[in-house]
C-alpha cells in the first residue's frame, strides 16, 4: 500500500501535493501498521514555522511513542482535528482522513527531494 502519486520520507510521512500550493503530510501504512493501534496524535499549532528533519509532534499508539517529522521547510496551515476524537482513524485509512497537517513549503522545490513511491517501496522491502 504504497501510492504511487505521494512522495515520502525515510521516516516513514508522506506528502501529497507538488509545493506549489500547500502539502498534506501523514504517515504510512508501513508506518501505522508498525505502531499498531494509534490511541494519541499531538499535533502543531496552525502558523507553527517548521523545518524540514524536525520533530513536529507525536504518534502515541499501544506499543510505544513515536516522533513525527516534518518532510519540508514550511509553516503549517491546517492540522487535522478529527484525530484528537479519533486518532484511530490513521490505522485504518492513513492515506485518506488520517492525514495530519498541512504544511505551505517554504521552497517548492523542496518536495522534489523526497522519496518516490519506487524509491521508498526500495526502503520498506529491504
Amino acid at each position: 500500500m504504497i501510492p504511487e502519486d505521494l512522495r515520502y520520507t525515510a521516516e516513514h510521512e508522506w506528502v501529497a501535493g507538488d509545493g506549489s500550493g500547500p502539502v498534506r503530510v501523514g504517515i504510512t501504512h508501513f508506518a501505522q501498521e508498525a505502531l499498531g493501534d494509534i490511541v494519541f496524535v499531538e499535533l502543531p499549532a496552525e502558523g507553527a514555522v517548521l523545518a524540514a528533519g524536525e520533530s513536529f509532534g507525536e504518534v502515541e499508539s499501544t506499543k510505544s511513542v513515536s516522533e513525527l517529522y516534518a518532510p519540508v521547510t514550511g509553516t503549517v496551515v491546517a492540522r487535522n482535528e478529527a484525530l484528537a476524537d479519533t486518532p484511530d482513524v490513521i490505522n485504518t485509512d492513513p492515506y485518506g482522513a488520517g492525514w495530519l497537517v498541512e504544511i505551505a513549503p517554504a521552497e517548492a522545490a523542496s518536495i522534489d527531494g523526497l522519496l518516490t513511491a519506487a524509491a521508498y517501496r526500495e526502503l520498506t522491502e529491504s
